[in-house]
């Protein structure tokens, strides 16, 4: 069983919902948990050493505990973050990440997403990068910022897919992309 702080909002099962991915996979979408902290330090152990460099600018062997309990200690509202995991949600492992948190500006929320390597390419992003910017528009949010490495060109490509972008600057290879979420055709 896990605990929430006691500031935090109550655990949004709304936002847990089953997803069937392009190669056919079926993983459960859903908000993080406190107990998801082991599984959190698990998915960044196989991480490519590009991929977790991609998320994090940086690189460790392990991620560090305090950062894993900060991931997986979330308000539900100011701090969000969705997971994926595999099989419809097995509870044994998660596949993928999607956060936001607040920002400088108090009107713009800092998304990060991350993948596993093997589950890249298969609409995943895509999915959890919707449901995320879904979540954070039903708790008011409607501007976001990403920092991105310039080489991260999948990550790039996303999301000039799925957001409408209010601005792009690029310095010393980190590009900051300003969005909002794309209107529904």
């Amino acid at each position: 069983m896990w605990t929430r702080d006691a500031n935090a909002g109550a655990y949004p099962t709304e936002l847990q919902q089953p997803v069937v991915l392009r190669n056919g996979a079926s993983v459960l979408v859903r908000p993080i948990r406190p107990d998801d902290e082991p599984r959190l330090t698990a998915l960044y152990s196989r991480l490519s050493h590009d991929t977790a460099y991609q998320r994090f600018f940086t690189w460790w062997k392990k991620l560090p505990p305090a950062w894993a309990r900060a991931f997986a200690n979330v308000d539900y509202r100011g701090r969000l973050a969705l997971v994926a995991e595999p099989d419809g949600g097995t509870g044994s492992a998660l596949v993928g990440v999607a956060r936001y948190e607040p920002s400088g500006d108090t009107a713009t929320a800092e998304i990060a997403l991350v993948i596993q390597d093997d589950w890249q390419g298969v609409g995943l992003g895509a999915v959890l990068l919707d449901r995320l910017l879904d979540a954070a528009a039903a708790r008011g949010l409607a501007t976001f910022v990403a920092y991105v490495l310039s080489g991260n060109r999948r990550m790039l490509r996303l999301l000039h897919a799925h957001t409408a972008i209010l601005s792009q600057a690029t310095e010393r290879g980190v590009t900051e992309i300003r969005f909002a979420r794309r209107s529904a055709p």
